[in-house]
């Protein structure tokens, strides 16, 4: 299916129709009508297509994150919450589990255990939201508890610390 567009109306139509224009894009490839093709949006989407996996990596950083911090900071809250379990020993599991995924996302996609690191920055920000919502949710203000804007962790210890040794 080759519909004759210009690269113009091919750009345009990257905002307005994203699934016709991934279509005709696919197309004008398999063509080999490589001149036709919307080679900005295209190499956009690519890199995008790579973050993606990436941004799981920061997802699973994250959850670990906060669970660390609760671990650390906040189980005297989690003792008088009923969904948290004794101590807060659902964010061990928690931890367990995103760690479990992390690196059964390095096995998939290798690089991404070089990039991850240095992604940790990025995880606290999101980790430090959820603080902020679950300290919400429980009833108390975030700004009495001083959650630091940096990371308190390395990213060595997120991966590797034993909460099971310190229950």
């Amino acid at each position: 299916m080759s519909v004759a567009l210009t690269q113009n109306e091919l750009k345009e139509l990257y905002n307005k129709d994203f699934p016709l224009w991934v279509e005709i894009n696919a197309n004008l490839l398999r063509e080999g009508k490589y001149d036709k093709v919307d080679w900005e949006n295209l190499i956009e989407e690519i890199e995008d297509m790579g973050l993606r996996h990436l941004e799981a990596c920061i997802s699973y950083l994250a959850i670990i994150l906060e669970h660390l911090y609760k671990w650390d900071y906040l189980k005297d809250i989690a003792d008088k919450t009923a969904n948290e379990g004794r101590g807060g020993h659902k964010w061990i599991k928690s931890i367990e589990n995103s760690r479990i995924k992390l690196k059964a996302l390095y096995r998939k996609y290798p690089s991404l255990k070089y990039k991850t690191p240095a992604e940790i920055d990025k995880a606290w920000i999101d980790a430090k939201a959820e603080l902020e919502v679950w300290l919400n949710d429980n009833g108390y203000s975030p700004e009495q508890f001083n959650i630091p804007e940096d990371c308190p962790y390395t990213y060595e210890e997120a991966m590797n610390r034993d909460l099971r040794k310190e229950s």
